[in-house]
């Protein structure tokens, strides 16, 4: 695969720094924005391996935290979902202006409360082309769902019902393009063999079937 771009990357947001790994493969036409969900980070290791199965079919990723180390000390900011929310716009309109990014699609990837966040994102953003959520908890952004225009693919293992329950019901909000996607005997972490690269294919297969044509 050739590359781009791949680097370590330092984001400004409203005063502080975030930092975050960005690699853009050299034919690339979007880039996907993972946000990750409470007490995660750039270095999820569920968030990694879905990010490489979208690099080898040819996406670029930017994988950051949303919280400064000091803030994660706070329990109470991992589900501060306006505060993440923010966050992710900012790393948005830094990812835009950046020159390696330019004329690039952008997506989101959101995994359990990032979810919540990606989508209220997504709400406010109308350049964002897809969202997938990965054992999300899209029922803490409930009342901006009906405002997401992005198509949507929610995934949720069948044995994490709980979280599938609320997932049907923010399925039920949202008025766009979508789809809820659930991953037989696959519980809320998918740690069951062969459960997260499913994730992985049908995270690429969204993102491939929604991404704007090129314009000639």
């Amino acid at each position: 695969m050739e590359i781009k771009y791949q680097n370590e990357v330092s984001i400004p947001a409203n005063g502080i720094r975030l930092k975050g790994e960005l690699f853009i493969p050299q034919n690339a036409r979007a880039i996907i924005i993972f946000s990750h969900g409470s007490g995660s980070s750039r270095f999820s290791k569920r968030n990694q391996h879905v990010a490489k199965y979208l690099q080898e079919n040819g996406f670029g990723t930017l994988l950051f935290d949303l919280l400064t180390p000091e803030e994660d000390q706070n329990y109470y900011n991992r589900f501060a979902i306006d505060l993440l929310k923010r966050r992710l716009e900012a790393a948005t309109v830094w990812l835009e202006m950046l020159p390696a990014a330019k004329n690039l699609n952008i997506g989101y990837f959101g995994a359990s409360t990032g979810a919540a966040s990606a989508l209220k994102a997504a709400a406010t953003l109308p350049e964002i082309f897809a969202v997938v959520c990965r054992g999300g908890r899209p029922d803490l952004a409930m009342e901006d769902l009906p405002s997401v225009q992005a198509p949507t693919l929610l995934i949720v293992g069948s044995l994490d019902t709980q979280v599938l329950e609320l997932n049907r019901s923010a399925y039920e909000e949202l008025d766009c393009e979508k789809k809820l996607e659930i991953v037989e005997d696959a519980t809320h972490l998918f740690e069951e063999p062969g459960k997260l690269e499913k994730v992985g294919e049908l995270a690429a297969d969204w993102f491939k079937n929604h991404i704007p044509a090129i314009m000639v």
